[in-house]
């Protein structure tokens, strides 16, 4: 078995390179409120050439009975590809012949997201419109026709260890791209290589001692990739991350387990 530590500073260049790539427009990011989809002359002025093409894309719905961008729940078409991540992933790209699409979910200032892995040739927007008809509430979002079951059977790359890591990362931010306010769990860790000072921890598990991002290559082709986290939000934690791919795919077997919670330190006070 061979195992190669990946600098710190590189996750942290990758996944920050990740989200400012996934970025939604703002009018689907916090979109128009029921009121205004309700009464088209309600809508404001276009300031933009963006936002006149907003205005279109509303006002084409409206009459087709199509939900476009709304934050009364229900689920809407994103025009953002996020299959731009990969333009600048070293070792990573779509398989020929797939796109990524994204549906939204906004109710009032919360929101999430559901990103699919498709054939191009099933990738035309009425076809991705067709998938709302059998929507519901946030936990029955679209699928369109022809979507696989994990995004990850879309991705093909060189079989670097780098790129294992690179596709851990990805996975995570595509899983929670398009979510808003307080329902990403993702966007509240930070990677880390060591255990923060700040804090007294609680262990919960023993022998972790090594936190450094890791890829370990098995004797049998497997491939695990090993990284910490640290939740920055209450319950403060540190995470343990393993994804474990078989030989020749970037389709993961993942765990992602609290090992140790947080305390403020106990200051003793001197007699």
């Amino acid at each position: 078995m061979s195992t190669q530590r990946i600098p710190l500073d590189t996750l942290q260049k990758v996944r920050q390179y990740i989200k400012t790539v996934l970025v939604l427009p703002e009018s689907e990011n916090r979109p128009l409120t029921a009121a205004l989809l309700a009464d088209p002359n309600l809508l404001p002025e276009p300031d933009s050439l963006a936002d006149l093409g907003d205005l279109f894309r509303v006002g084409s719905g409206l009459e087709q009975g199509i939900p476009m961008p709304n934050n009364c729940g229900q689920w809407y078409v994103s025009v953002m590809d996020p299959g731009v991540a990969f333009m600048k992933l070293p070792g990573l790209q779509l398989r020929s012949g797939y796109r990524l699409a994204t549906y939204l979910y906004r109710q009032g200032e919360e929101g999430i997201g559901k990103t699919w892995a498709i054939p191009e040739a099933m990738s035309t927007t009425a076809n991705l419109e067709l998938a709302l008809k059998d929507a519901g509430t946030e936990q029955e979002p679209p699928t369109p026709q022809g979507a696989l079951k994990d995004i990850n059977l879309a991705i093909e790359g060189d079989g670097s260890a780098s790129s294992y890591v690179y596709v851990s990362l990805l996975r995570r931010e595509l899983n929670e791209f398009g979510y808003l306010g307080k329902r990403g769990v993702w966007s509240k860790h930070q990677v880390i290589n060591a255990v923060p000072q700040q804090l007294q921890w609680q262990w919960r598990t023993e022998g972790v001692k090594d936190l450094s991002p890791k890829v370990r290559i098995l004797p049998e082709g497997r491939v695990v990739v090993e990284f910490f986290t640290c939740r920055v939000t209450p319950s403060i934690a540190i995470f343990q991350h393993l994804d474990q791919y078989s030989v020749g795919s970037y389709l993961a077997k993942t765990i992602d387990r609290p090992v140790a919670v947080g305390e403020r330190k106990r200051v003793t006070q001197s007699v």
